[in-house]
């Protein structure tokens, strides 16, 4: 198949590239690298030996998507093109609306004339908010509690009414938890432009020497060590779940999974964990709660078993050792 992925030049975006082209399939990225950086392209052909075709372009261009669908006939579309900061989105909510929303609007809009029916949407277990219970079920009530989740939210209702519309859509939702690691070939990774929104990069850029210390937001939550715990899932086995989600709408029209490992670390385990990785010292200083965090966030995987054949496979070691050697090669990230 001929695969458009929007936000393909992006630390999962790069990675669900080379598990399609792994496995025979071709690659058409759409990206406006406001959030990744060019070299990605380099990186994926040294990975996979095929280098992926590149629109630049704009999600919110209906003009620009309908010219690269026509140029590229694609089959499906897997769509990560989006702002990710729950903090920005805070501060910018129209941003956010109009660059996650309006261009999923218009990116469905593209997909419609062309004739394009298969659609995997990257969302997030933002949508989730406060968890009522654990592990946090597909079914459980989404209450998302920053402008980031709701549009995470909002699109994932948009979706399903084109699925029932006179165009109908086949659509795979995918709920990420914590992504993580980095290809085992340490040649792609995460590489955030300005200060991480996640931990680990955080972690490992204390590792290797570009921040001094890093901040355990409250050590007094209700978990063993008092630090939160989080459900971290490694980018490789989350791009294989794109794989899993576009084959499985070969019998299905509509499916909504979480993607992660149904097993939950805490901050300070995590810490530990990178430590034994990369043999480095991970200075720590304790700081107070931030507002919204939770103490436990943890996926139920059980529905990603049973409608795609997916589980994580990969774990806490492996996904702090594939960071690590991320960022050891890779001190400035694609900058080196």
């Amino acid at each position: 198949m001929n695969i458009m992925i929007t936000g393909g030049a992006g630390f999962i975006g790069s990675h669900t590239c080379v598990a399609f082209l792994r496995h025979g399939h071709s690659v058409v990225i759409y990206d406006n690298f406001c959030n990744s950086d060019r070299e990605v392209l380099n990186r994926i052909q040294q990975i996979t030996g095929v280098r992926p075709a590149i629109v630049e372009g704009d999600i919110r261009d209906e003009g620009a998507l309908t010219a690269a669908f026509k140029q590229h006939a694609c089959d499906a579309v897997i769509h990560f093109a989006g702002l990710k900061s729950v903090a920005e989105s805070v501060a910018s909510p129209a941003m956010y609306y109009d660059n996650n929303v309006v261009g999923t609007l218009k990116l469905l809009g593209a997909m419609q004339q062309a004739g394009v029916r298969k659609l995997v949407f990257s969302s997030s277990a933002t949508v989730y908010g406060e968890p009522q219970s654990l592990p946090l079920r597909e079914d459980h009530p989404r209450h998302p509690s920053s402008p980031y989740g709701r549009t995470k939210m909002v699109i994932e209702d948009m979706l399903v009414d084109f699925m029932m519309s006179a165009s109908p859509l086949k659509v795979a939702i995918l709920r990420y938890f914590n992504p993580v690691g980095a290809d085992e070939s340490g040649l792609i990774g995460e590489d955030p432009k300005g200060p991480p929104n996640n931990l680990m990069p955080f972690i490992s850029q204390v590792a290797v020497g570009l921040r001094p210390l890093l901040n355990v937001f409250g050590n007094d939550y209700p978990t063993p060590d008092g630090t939160c715990i989080r459900d971290y899932v490694h980018v490789t086995d989350l791009a294989a779940g794109h794989l899993r989600a576009l084959e499985a709408l070969d019998k299905a029209d509509q499916v909504t999974v979480n993607l992660g490992t149904g097993t939950g670390s805490s901050v300070l385990e995590l810490v530990h964990a990178f430590e034994q990785a990369s043999g480095q010292k991970i200075a720590t200083e304790i700081a107070p709660r931030r507002d919204g965090d939770v103490a436990q966030y943890i996926a139920s995987s059980a529905l990603a078993r049973t409608e795609l054949n997916w589980q994580a496979t990969r774990s806490l070691d492996d996904m702090c050792r594939d960071s690590w050697l991320w960022q050891s090669q890779n001190p400035n990230g694609y900058r080196d």
